[in-house]
């Protein structure tokens, strides 16, 4: 009975602290500013329209 009983102890132990940490990651996640969305490369699509980069 008392194996049964650690078991089922440690079972809820491992849920509860799976939970903690997926909020923590969620809460972590939300707390980082957001990036703006701003590509590195721009390819024309217009071969006669001026280059945008000097």
């Amino acid at each position: 009975m008392h194996r049964l009983l650690a078991a089922g102890l440690t079972a809820i132990l491992a849920a509860a602290l799976a939970v903690g940490a997926a909020f923590g990651i969620v809460a972590a996640l939300h707390k980082t500013p957001e990036q703006p969305n701003v590509p590195l490369v721009t390819f024309r699509t217009d071969p006669t329209a001026p280059n945008p980069q000097p």
